[in-house]
């Protein structure tokens, strides 16, 4: 056992002897033919490695693969039917509707029909067009005339024809016809009338019918508030009132005082407005109600709307406020207010008023709101019109070549009183355009008007009430989840009813 062990072990250390022997000259070599070519430049053993790694490119440059083109099929040119013939065989004629395919001829099991069967029930959405009738719109969708005819005059009496709007989208279903050559009958039809109401015209055994289905709607204003910050524009967008009540919010606010200068970024912005909601989800946003601003706790600009022409009015009833006068006429002042020397009469006297360069023919303009207090010949000025404004503020157009207005009729700002002429001691068209206070003659340039409605005592009472109802208004109370209608409990009317529910 001893000598075979002795064997055993003489025999490996033979074998690392030759191994380390075999590692030391490929050492040896790898030293001799592989060097670094950054060192001992110009030695043996640098051009050995330089030679070595030269023999390198050149053995895998000598293996390189080929770049020359491979040479195919050439495309083959294709008539019009083989290509039919390819393209009927594709899936692509699913994707364009199915345009293309085989025909397969059929077999014994096919059974022609005599008539193809319709469908029993059409189901289809019609919208009435801008300045399209009712009956005309049901005709096109395949409404017969004589159900057409009856719809518009049930629908005629529930609510004026005239007030459905275009874009008004109608929900038709029409039912199994008896012949195909006839229309189909009408068995439904159903459109949202206004926010509150829908209408349903059915046909349940019998003849048409009009039902009525009142929807539930909230009119609670909607009332938005918060800081001016930066801008007041930026502020009140961010707080989520619309655009369009924002710049109605700033043009109300702008006619009472000076935005640019009056409201500091500390100050409070309140308005109102018009908002109902439907319990189906629909929204109508309406005009702003109510126009505020506050400065530490005190109002400084509180604007209701009031009255048919939508007017703000202020806390104490007056008028929204139109200062400046309008031109008369779109033309520049050929000559001004003062002294010179007569075109006509060649002599120097004072000229009292603005000559405007117009053509003949322009409309003339009414500067602010006034009465009528002269219209027609006036000597030198010709046709001749004459405006009260009130306080002792009148103005005068003169040289007309006609007039548009009748002596003690009333006229708003910008309304057309007249038309450009060159009537009585005139060189050519013009406008010749005076004012006066108190019955004297003043520079027109040198006055601007400040126009304000008052209320009267009666509709200054309903107007404070008015204000302060909307002023009750929470922020945000309008965008609070509806209650449904079933959740809503019904008070009694009768006492009965009340001693009958109390509880024991």
């Amino acid at each position: 056992m001893t000598e075979a062990s002795d064997n055993r072990l003489s025999i490996s250390r033979r074998e690392r002897v030759a191994h380390d022997s075999n590692a030391a000259q490929g050492a040896t070599m790898a030293e001799k033919w592989v060097g670094d070519l950054g060192s001992d430049i110009g030695s043996a053993r640098w051009f050995r490695s330089l030679g070595l790694l030269i023999a390198l490119i050149i053995v895998t440059f000598a293996f390189w693969p080929d770049f020359s083109a491979l040479h195919a099929a050439a495309p083959s040119r294709l008539t019009q039917e083989e290509r039919d013939e390819y393209r009927s065989q594709m899936i692509t004629p699913l994707a364009l509707g199915a345009d293309s395919g085989r025909r397969m001829g059929p077999s014994r099991l096919v059974v022609p029909l005599a008539n193809a069967p319709e469908r029993p029930i059409v189901e289809l959405t019609a919208t009435l067009g801008k300045d399209d009738s009712l009956a005309a719109m049901l005709r096109r969708a395949g409404v017969s005339g004589t159900d057409a005819s009856r719809v518009e005059e049930l629908i005629g009496n529930a609510l004026p024809l005239e007030d459905l709007a275009g874009g008004t989208s109608f929900d038709i279903r029409l039912g199994r016809r008896a012949n195909p050559s006839q229309p189909r009958p009408l068995e439904n039809l159903t459109f949202r009338a206004r926010l509150d109401l829908e209408l349903a015209v059915a046909r349940e055994g019998g003849p048409l019918a009009l039902e009525r289905r009142a929807i539930r709607v909230d009119d609670t204003p909607l009332r938005i508030t918060g800081t001016v910050g930066s801008g007041l524009y930026r502020a009140a967008r961010a707080a989520g009132a619309p655009a369009k009540s924002v710049q109605q919010y700033l043009k109300a606010l702008g006619d009472a005082l000076d935005i640019n200068r009056e409201v500091g970024a500390g100050d409070t912005f309140d308005m109102v407005i018009e908002y109902k909601r439907a319990e189906t989800g629909e929204v109508e946003v309406g005009d702003v109600l109510y126009a505020g601003l506050d400065r530490r706790g005190s109002p400084r600009a509180q604007l209701l709307r009031w009255g048919k022409d939508g007017r703000f009015y202020d806390a104490n009833g007056q008028g929204e406020l139109r200062e400046g006068l309008i031109r008369p006429v779109n033309g520049a002042v050929g000559s001004g207010f003062g002294m010179r020397r007569h075109p006509i009469l060649k002599i120097r006297r004072p000229h009292n008023g603005l000559d405007f360069r117009a053509r003949s023919g322009q409309p003339i303009f009414a500067v602010t709101d006034g009465t009528v207090i002269m219209a027609g010949r006036n000597g030198g000025f010709g046709n001749f019109v004459k405006l009260s404004h009130g306080g002792g503020l009148a103005t005068g157009y003169a040289h007309m070549s006609r007039i548009a207005v009748n002596r003690g009729q009333r006229v708003k700002r910008g309304q057309v009183i007249g038309y450009v002429g060159s009537t009585g001691l005139s060189t050519g068209p013009h406008l010749h355009y005076e004012m006066y206070r108190n019955g004297r003659v003043i520079n027109p340039a040198s006055v601007d008007f400040v126009v304000r409605q008052q209320l009267s005592a009666a509709e200054l009472r309903q107007f404070r009430s008015q204000l302060v109802e909307l002023k009750k208004v929470k922020p945000g109370a309008a965008l609070e989840p509806l209650v449904p209608a079933s959740a809503q409990t019904a008070e009694p009317e009768r006492e009965a009813d009340r001693l009958s529910n109390a509880p024991a």
